[in-house]
């Protein structure tokens, strides 16, 4: 089976996923290729302050300045999302694709926030083996829809589900509207 890298976009839960982590989930794929793929739940904040575990880097967090449950695996580690603007790679930061990054968040703040924008800070990630991920989009479980840039930094991250779908041009804004309970319709 081929795949098709799709490394930049947006995981959207079907309705099929209708509980856990992943419900009403909208994932950023942060690396997606023959091997699998790892990427970052948008719409997870928590209700801890990023200070509880980085307090240098409670400063430079986007609002809500909080931790966000990146996804189920490795929730002792975290990842720093960082929007880059122009072409350089800033020392500390890994580029991604288009102006995201990630922060190596054991270097001091004062060396990476002069040279980045926004930062979310996330506890986990998703991970998908070989051939999962592709499994579970042709069953139903996930939209695949193309990022906008301000996706990773939502300042309403709850809601970032409807509002994705929302944008969609097609049937899928229609889905915007399905009821977190469908027996509550």
């Amino acid at each position: 089976m081929e795949t098709t890298d799709l490394s930049g976009s947006l995981l959207v839960a079907t309705p099929q996923i209708a509980d856990g982590v992943f419900c009403r989930s909208v994932v950023l794929l942060l690396h997606h290729d023959a091997e699998g793929a790892q990427g970052v739940v948008l719409n997870r904040p928590m209700d801890a302050r990023v200070d509880v575990v980085l307090p240098d880097w409670q400063a430079y967090a986007t609002a809500p300045a909080v931790l966000f449950e990146g996804g189920p695996v490795g929730l002792d580690s975290a990842l720093g999302l960082v929007t880059v603007p122009g072409d350089v790679e800033p020392l500390g930061v890994k580029r991604l694709f288009g102006g995201l990054g990630l922060v190596d968040l054991d270097t001091p703040p004062a060396i990476v926030v002069p040279e980045v924008a926004g930062l979310r800070i996330f506890a986990g990630y998703a991970g998908w083996s070989p051939g999962q991920l592709e499994e579970e989009v042709a069953s139903g479980s996930w939209y695949v829809v193309e990022s906008e840039g301000r996706d990773a930094f939502d300042d309403d991250p709850e809601q970032l589900w409807t509002r994705v779908l929302r944008r969609q041009r097609d049937h899928l804004a229609f889905v915007s509207t399905f009821p977190s309970d469908p027996e509550m319709n």
